[in-house]
């Protein structure tokens, strides 16, 4: 059996996340699940937000795929319920695993947007405490506490962390770029609060592809396929961004995760921005550490199924040390339930040593999380690990 971390899974809310955990008088404006036209949707402040079927696709024939939308009933129970997400993880030999939320967005963006910021601020931590409170105690050994932040006030995002940091969170879900929000970007010092709080907990900043809303779709193309083929030009962008900012280089030991953003542009992306460094360098007063050095030396990318992508790490990480492994369960990437399969296609050549780093040892020490292999008797009923 192959081992292995995801650092890219996703949790569907289930439906009383917020309606049993905010206050009273915000429990008809929080989100609640309603039945609209013939569909269950989420209702919150004035926004009417369904869940889309293909973001719960784990389980079911390509063919019953679509974006039409899904009802909890419609899910498979490891979409939103811990004991049923431990089964199925660990029956595909995942033996930790990250949960981005999916109704919030994936770095809490949507919240940052209310027009009710007291309202905002409670939806982030009932959010907060349904992941360490309900979510990751379900199956504590698996789940690995990850927690978001409410990005609209610095003074409110320490706060926010401070306070889970004490419940036992492991990470930070966070956004690309926020200034595609609105916000101060990465070029100003308003960050740097959360920065050096993370850099002294230790923790990393998990930056799933599209949580600023930075990704746009064309007219007259095909959406998903377009949203889907085009999430490495998001990264790529804000990647660079952040390699090239004040933000990333004036605290060198933050960590940055970027998940579901694809690899195989990342030898391309450094050798340009190292160029493009270089030229406008002395007239702009650049400082001599390359771009590509703090990308060396402080992120870390992820990977589903890229195995011509993934030929090109060693031209920027021959020691394999800042390449992770993801299944993004239950989305439409997933290789779930066939996920060992996955693993021997996805890396033939591997020594042992290598394998171990990319699939579960590199995101190990990054989010100071330790692999438990579980006992027969540990294992949910009727569930076993791979051989």
């Amino acid at each position: 059996m192959h081992k292995l971390f995801s650092v890219d899974d996703h949790v569907l809310e289930p439906p009383t996340t917020w309606s049993s955990r905010v206050s009273a008088k915000y429990k008809d404006r929080a989100p609640h699940l309603e039945w609209r036209d013939g569909a269950q949707v989420w209702v919150y402040e004035d926004i009417v937000d369904p869940t889309l079927g293909v973001l719960a696709v784990a389980g079911r024939p390509q063919e019953d795929w679509g974006i039409d939308q899904v009802s909890f009933e419609e899910m498979i129970p490891g979409c939103y319920d811990p004991q049923a997400r431990a089964a199925d993880m660990y029956s595909n030999g995942i033996l930790a695993s990250l949960s981005f939320p999916t109704l919030p967005g994936f770095g809490g963006r949507k919240f940052a947007q209310l027009e009710d910021k007291d309202l905002a601020l409670e939806c982030v931590k009932a959010w907060n405490d349904f992941i360490l409170d309900e979510w990751c105690p379900g199956a504590p050994d698996l789940l690995v506490p990850m927690t978001m932040t409410p990005l609209w006030d610095i003074d409110l995002v320490v706060a926010e962390v401070e306070r889970c940091l004490a419940k036992g969170t492991k990470a930070l879900t966070f956004v690309e770029d926020p200034a595609k929000m609105g916000l101060p970007g990465y070029f100003t010092n308003y960050w740097d609060p959360l920065m050096a709080l993370v850099q002294e907990a230790g923790i990393p900043l998990c930056m799933h592809m599209g949580s600023g809303g930075s990704g746009s779709i064309d007219e007259g193309s095909h959406p998903v396929v377009q949203f889907a083929v085009s999430t490495f030009t998001m990264a790529a962008v804000c990647a660079t961004n952040l390699m090239c900012s004040p933000t990333a280089r004036n605290f060198p030991d933050v960590k940055y995760v970027w998940s579901e953003s694809g690899i195989g542009w990342v030898s391309s992306a450094l050798e340009r921005v190292d160029g493009q460094w270089a030229r406008h360098r002395m007239w702009n007063d650049l400082p001599d550490f390359r771009p590509s050095d703090v990308a060396k030396r402080s992120f870390y990318f992820s990977i589903i199924d890229e195995p011509i992508g993934f030929k090109s790490v060693t031209d920027w990480d021959p020691d394999l040390e800042h390449v992770m492994w993801e299944t993004d369960y239950p989305h439409a990437e997933t290789p779930w339930p066939h996920t060992q399969k996955h693993i021997d296609e996805m890396f033939p050549d591997l020594s042992d040593k290598d394998l171990a780093k990319v699939t579960y040892s590199n995101a190990e020490k990054v989010f100071n999380w330790k692999l438990v292999t579980p006992t027969a008797d540990q294992l949910p009923a009727g569930v076993s690990l791979p051989a």
